[in-house]
Parts: structure tokens; C-alpha cells; sequence
């Protein structure tokens, strides 16, 4: 396997970038990428470091040092795996399934392009219920980054744990107060307003969706 050091000093060379500039980036001195890869101090970049220089470049973090981002298959897609569950979007159900195919195949550079996150740690679930109609509906497949939480919460769609459920619903944050309504999309379903963000026990973001056109 290439060396990472060797790697990204070629990186930086095909695409004009400058160590200073990649140092600056990752809240480093000027010096730091340079003495990493002259040098070899650090012997190897922190994982939040190597992600964000392989979400920058669009590369897997593997080719940085990292461990493998996931399963490539022959025809050169990344599989991210398909949970045999669904999350509800009604009621909060668990509906435990066989699906079929066990994971979907992604080009690298766009899915890098979509989340920093590994791709062994995204998943694919599929939507029960019509509480979210029309943005999702039942049957649809989701993809949920447990990289995007708590920490960084946000306006958006998220699938979350409510005691032996799982849901997805939207979030809206307050903008004074920490509190969120969690919502439905459908306007027949009431939403769940004044929710302490600490008392949500969030799974991930919602960052794309597939479905069959009818």
C-alpha cells in the first residue's frame, strides 16, 4: 500500500494545493502538514484530521491511512449496507424484514462529496408509514449518516430512537430555546413540540433518498 504521506504530497501536487493552506484547514500551524509529510511528525493524522483531507479531496480516507471505508465491489461501486428494518413514519413500529439485495452501491467521489462519514458506518432503511408524505413515502429507501447527530443538529429530516421505536421525522430547532418539535410532513399527523434536544436519542441524519417512480 502507497504511503500516506507520499499520497498526499501527491494530492497536493495534482490539484495546486498548498501544505500551509491544508494546515490551516485542520485549525493546525502553518507548518503541520509539511512536517508530516517531510518529516513524519505526527506519525499519522488524527481521524478527524485524515477525514477531513479525504472529504476535501474526495478520496477514501484508506489511501490516508485510514481503515477501509468499505466493501468495493468488482464494478468499482462502494456497498453501503441495507438494514432488514424499516423506520416508521406513523405510529413508531419496528418492522423487521428479509429484503433483497443486503447493500446498494455508490460511486466514491459522490458519496464522498455527500457525507465525510465511512461508508461502513452509513446504512440504508427503508420508510414505513405516510406520516412524512410527500417528501418520503412508504417504501422508500433512506440513507442515514450516524456521523451527522446530536453534535452538530440541525433543521432536517433524522431518524430517531423513541423508547423500542424507531421513527423519521423532521426537526426544527427553536431558535432561542434548546428545544426542537419534532414534525411530520403530513399535515394529518400533529406534531411534537418543545422537545429537549438532550432527551432526543438520535440515530442520524437523512442526506439522500431513492425511490420507484410510478
Amino acid at each position: 500500500m502507497l504511503d500516506p504521506r507520499l499520497t498526499l504530497q501527491r494530492l497536493c501536487a495534482e490539484r495546486g494545493e498548498d501544505f500551509a493552506g491544508l494546515s490551516r484547514m485542520l485549525g493546525r500551524n502553518a507548518a503541520y502538514i509539511q512536517q508530516y509529510v517531510r518529516r513524519g511528525v505526527p506519525k499519522r493524522l488524527k481521524e478527524d484530521e485524515r477525514r477531513k483531507l479525504a472529504h476535501y479531496f474526495s478520496v477514501s480516507e484508506e489511501i490516508l491511512g485510514g481503515p477501509p471505508d468499505g466493501d468495493r465491489r468488482p464494478d468499482g461501486l462502494i456497498s453501503v449496507k441495507r438494514h432488514p428494518v424499516a423506520v416508521s413514519a406513523g405510529p413508531g413500529a419496528v418492522v423487521a424484514e428479509e429484503l433483497g439485495k443486503p447493500w446498494f452501491g455508490f460511486d466514491e467521489r459522490w458519496l464522498k462529496q455527500l457525507t465525510p462519514t465511512r461508508p461502513a458506518d452509513l446504512s440504508i432503511v427503508r420508510v414505513e408509514g405516510d406520516s412524512m408524505a410527500p417528501t418520503l413515502n412508504a417504501g422508500d429507501e433512506i440513507l442515514v449518516d450516524p456521523g451527522d447527530r446530536i453534535e452538530r443538529l440541525r433543521d432536517g429530516i433524522y431518524v430517531l430512537r423513541i423508547e423500542d421505536s424507531v421513527v423519521v421525522k423532521r426537526i426544527a430547532l427553536h431558535p432561542m430555546r434548546r428545544t426542537v418539535t419534532v414534525q411530520s410532513d403530513n399535515p394529518a399527523y400533529a406534531d411534537w413540540p418543545d422537545c429537549g434536544i438532550d432527551q432526543l436519542n438520535c440515530i442520524g441524519r437523512v442526506i439522500w433518498v431513492g425511490r420507484k417512480v410510478v
